[in-house]
């Protein structure tokens, strides 16, 4: 295991976007905080309460999942707590949550691609599963996760994005059931 490790932390070191690199950095923490839950919390929010049918249905479903996913990947981080990788930027996530395994924004990110994808054509599949890619490099690159964080947030978003496309009629009916309000 040691040695998966040490792999694991020359990899992500090898794909590090150095300080000097501003325009480089600067695009990729756009991209980073891109996938920040108080940002998709508050976007899906807004869409619950100015529509009604089924995008009011889809956003508090993805709002629910996103809580449970966060749930999920909390509880991971900190059975396992693993220390983020060493660096100076991203200083908020390093105090409020020094725990990089697995990585939260690209569990986030995969999750919200995969039920995504479904809401739209090939082109729109395509777009968010590239973002969700550059979402988790981004992690990497700005040396806030190693690359075994970011590949277990994926895998991690991926499994809660399926479950989520699956239970979404039962969310919907159960929810339309005990709190009819809320659809």
């Amino acid at each position: 295991m040691d040695e998966l490790v040490k792999k694991d932390a020359a990899l992500s070191q090898k794909l590090l976007v150095p300080e000097d690199k501003r325009l480089l950095r600067g695009l990729l923490d756009a991209i980073s905080h891109s996938c920040d839950s108080w940002y998709w919390l508050i976007a899906l929010v807004i869409i619950w309460a100015v529509t009604d049918g089924t995008p009011r249905q889809i956003a508090i479903f993805m709002a629910f999942g996103l809580f449970l996913l966060a749930a999920i990947v909390l509880a991971a981080k900190f059975l396992i707590k693993r220390p983020r990788p060493e660096g100076e930027f991203g200083q908020i996530y390093r105090i409020t949550d020094p725990h990089s395994f697995p990585s939260g924004h690209a569990a986030r990110a995969m999750a919200i691609a995969v039920m995504v994808s479904t809401l739209g054509g090939v082109w729109v599949a395509l777009l968010v599963f590239a973002w969700a890619i550059l979402v988790g490099y981004s992690r990497i690159a700005l040396a806030l996760h190693y690359v075994s964080d970011v590949v277990a947030g994926w895998l991690i978003g991926l499994i809660g994005g399926l479950v989520a496309i699956e239970l979404f009629p039962l969310f919907v009916k159960l929810v339309g059931e005990y709190f009819p309000s809320l659809l």
